[in-house]
């Protein structure tokens, strides 16, 4: 029996989503468990206005939006505020360092950022996949009104 390409597709989709929730979520919870490594300080050093502000902002960005990327709910809108995210802290991490570092040095230091917004990009393209929440529900609604 041929497999569907939508189906190989949404297959993957669901572990490239577990993949990208986890990591947002548990950056997110380390800007509050380490301020001084990934926290407002980080946010001071690399230049980021009201890093008091902005750190546990873009900490409680992280946590909502990988839970939610997590567990496959609201998949393609959460995927919208993580590339925000992830554009932003390649800028101010990453580019901002390209002429210290040259193209080696940035690349290999930009290696998950680069992944996650691959990652990112994906799952805006594709969904949640088969096992997400997403698909549950829209399963439900099918159900229901079908």
């Amino acid at each position: 029996m041929p497999i569907n390409a939508e189906e190989m597709w949404a297959n993957r989709a669901s572990r490239v989503r577990i993949l990208v929730g986890w990591v947002f979520l548990s950056e997110g919870i380390q800007k509050f468990l380490f301020p001084e490594s990934l926290g407002v300080a980080r946010f001071v050093k690399i230049g980021i206005p009201r890093p008091q502000v902005m750190s546990p902002f873009v900490g409680m960005v992280e946590i909502i939006c990988g839970s939610l990327v997590l567990a496959g709910l609201l998949t393609r809108l959460m995927t919208v505020s993580l590339l925000i995210d992830i554009a932003v802290a390649l800028y101010s991490t990453k580019i901002v360092t390209f002429a210290k570092n040259g193209f080696g040095g940035t690349l290999h230091e930009a290696r998950t950022d680069v992944s996650m917004l691959l990652g990112l990009i994906f799952l805006l393209l594709v969904g949640g996949g088969v096992w997400s929440l997403d698909a549950w529900l829209a399963g439900r609604r099918g159900a229901i009104h079908g």
